[in-house]
């Protein structure tokens, strides 16, 4: 796995130029020409920024050339645990479930 390689390989397969990148990073070529030449090591941030310019996820740039597709229709179960003071709690579930179903959330 060499994040770096990929990235220089997708941006030429897409004819792009560094400057899309550098661009994107607020920075020049030679930040761009380090980062693809293995000097430079990247920020998640930067992975996301990177691969928003290439028009591919951030997985696809870690395991080129295969491209992750996820399989069948099957929703994303994700769970989330916030705490809230009591005096947010009514307003943040308002905001996330509407006036209608607040009642059945504090049962």
């Amino acid at each position: 796995m060499n994040v770096a390689k990929n990235i220089n390989l997708i941006r030429k397969e897409k004819g792009l130029t560094q400057q899309v990148i550098a661009d994107a990073l607020n920075s020049d070529n030679s930040v761009v020409s380090n980062i693809e030449n293995g000097k430079r090591e990247l920020k998640v941030s930067e992975l996301e920024i990177i691969a928003k310019a290439l028009g591919v996820s951030v997985i696809d740039l870690i395991t080129y050339p295969d491209v992750y597709v996820r399989q069948g229709n099957e929703p994303i179960e994700a769970i989330l645990q916030v705490r809230l003071r009591k005096d947010k709690k009514e307003k943040i579930l308002k905001m996330v479930f509407g006036e209608d179903n607040l009642e059945i959330l504090n049962k």
